[in-house]
């Protein structure tokens, strides 16, 4: 009986040995999971806060809360669970949602690339006597709210899909240890910024009243300056890390042309920037082509029903 006790409490110590082992490779996990969805992440930081634009300057703080909260439960509750569900009962169907995922990001960056250049046209074609829908303010909250979730839970099934990927050679305990770490610090990154980015002018507007010191004041007017430049970067900024990432997850899925990448990578070795951008630039251009050719056949499709 005590040799059995002793036996049962080996097998319990060595488990727990092992636990240990594996759940201290969670950091380099989250890192290594962090860089490879940080195309995504810029992404969803320039996506958020045209989302906030037009509303109660007093709700804005309020509205991304709400966004945020959605998009952890999103990812933990949801996402994450059906992931692990997913790999663990049918880990071929992975590589082909990603590849999805990756498709819908190159249409979503070409709609914006292509917008940016019609928006003239777009503009004097809204002026042409439409009607438009008078809504309240709270119900104008709601719908923004439902499209920030809507598109966040695009993304995130992304961050969720990659995170899963990075470790689905790993223990379930790893697995699961990473995927909710990923899912808390990237919401909170991603949010906690911004927020900060919305409130910016509101900081520098502050900082900007008489009562202050010269410098503040000479900060506070430049913070509100440079604001709508900075949103207008970060927008052009997140369409671009949105056609490279869905190149690149494409790409990564198909050996020719994940050959193609890794071979450009190792010409331009011996110049590690150079070799990052090619691959960016390649990468966001065959984004842009595949874009097009997914709103072609949306377009398509849509005048057959």
């Amino acid at each position: 009986m005590a040799t059995g006790l002793l036996a049962l409490l080996d097998d319990v110590s060595a488990l727990v040995k092992v636990s240990a082992a594996s759940l201290d490779d969670v950091p380099a996990q989250v890192s290594k999971t962090t860089g490879k969805v940080s195309g995504i992440v810029i992404d969803d930081t320039a996506v958020t806060p045209k989302y906030v634009v037009g509303l109660d300057p007093s709700r804005e703080l309020s509205i991304i809360f709400q966004i945020a909260k959605k998009s952890l439960i999103n990812k933990v509750v949801l996402l994450s669970p059906a992931a692990l569900i997913l790999g663990f009962f049918a880990p071929w169907a992975i590589p082909p949602i990603l590849m999805l995922g990756g498709a819908f990001l190159c249409f979503e960056g070409y709609e914006k690339v292509h917008s940016m250049f019609a928006r003239h046209h777009a503009d004097e074609h809204n002026t042409q006597g439409e009607d438009l829908k008078v809504i309240t303010p709270e119900e104008l909250e709601k719908t923004r709210i439902k499209s920030a979730v809507r598109t966040d839970l695009i993304l995130s099934a992304e961050i969720v899909a990659i995170t899963y990927a990075t470790v689905a050679d790993k223990p379930l305990a790893t697995q699961i240890a990473v995927m909710l770490a990923v899912a808390v610090f990237i919401t909170v990154a991603v949010y906690g910024f911004v927020g900060l980015i919305v409130k910016a002018d509101d900081i520098g507007l502050h900082m900007a009243k008489e009562n202050h010191h010269q410098r503040i004041r000479a900060i506070g007017q430049g913070i509100v300056k440079f604001m709508p430049h900075f949103l207008s970067i970060l927008g052009y900024v997140g369409t671009a890390a949105m056609l490279w990432v869905g190149a690149e997850i494409i790409a990564h899925n198909i050996p020719f042309t994940s050959h193609a990448l890794h071979n450009l990578e190792e010409a331009l070795a011996h110049l590690p920037a150079l070799a990052w951008l090619a691959k960016v630039l390649v990468s966001a251009v065959g984004g842009l082509i595949l874009g097009a050719i997914i709103e072609k056949i949306v377009v398509a499709v849509r005048k057959l029903f």
